[in-house]
Formats: structure tokens, C-alpha cells, sequence
């Protein structure tokens, strides 16, 4: 059965940091392409970061720089790393996995930045 679990999320400053875990089981970790995706409140679902199988990595222009996502293929684990954050960050942040026509949703984690 795969799993799909995030954590780490929880209330910060604004340039504060946060690291969101994403831990996946049931499934060969090492060939998906794993994503994180937000929901601000209110507004639509959008991309924020990508890590295929090799180690390739994408951000959303409003992330660059100050978001980092990594992968550990041995503890079936992916990282968001996010320093600097801003107001408009704060959303349900989601952890997805991608291989050829297949993909699960995790049931998300919330990260609010206020003073």
C-alpha cells in the first residue's frame, strides 16, 4: 500500500525557516520523481519544487533561492528546506510522487508565516 506522509509544517516569523518532510513507503522510491506542491488560502494548487531520479531539481520563480529540495533515496525521504519566508508562503504545502503515469498525494501540511 503506498503512503504518502508530510510533516514539519507549523507557524513561523517572517524570515523565519522551516524544513517539511515528505516520507513515502510501498513504493520503488528511487525511480519517482517527487514534488512539492502549496495551496495558499483561497487560491489554486501550484508547483513549488521538483527532484527526479537523478538529482535534477526545479523551483517556482517565487521559491528560487530560498527553497532547497532534496532527496534521501535510503530512508525513502524528500526535504523542502525553506529559509526566508515571507506572508505569502503561508499555505497547505503537499508532497507528491511521480513515475510514468502513476502519482500519490500526501494529505498535506500547513505552514503559516505571521508576526
Amino acid at each position: 500500500q503506498v503512503q504518502v506522509v508530510e510533516s514539519g509544517g507549523g507557524l513561523v516569523q517572517p524570515g523565519g525557516s522551516l524544513r517539511l518532510s515528505c516520507a513515502a513507503s510501498g513504493i520503488e522510491f528511487s525511480l519517482y520523481a517527487m514534488k512539492w506542491y502549496r495551496q495558499p488560502p483561497g487560491k489554486q494548487r501550484e508547483l513549488v519544487a521538483g527532484i527526479d531520479p537523478t538529482g535534477s531539481t526545479n523551483y517556482a520563480d517565487s521559491v528560487k533561492g530560498r527553497f532547497t529540495i532534496s532527496r534521501d533515496n535510503a530512508k525513502n525521504m524528500t526535504y523542502l528546506q525553506m529559509t526566508s519566508l515571507k506572508p505569502e508562503d503561508t499555505a497547505v504545502y503537499y508532497c507528491k510522487t511521480e513515475y510514468r503515469m502513476t502519482s500519490r498525494w500526501g494529505r498535506g501540511t500547513q505552514v503559516t508565516v505571521s508576526s
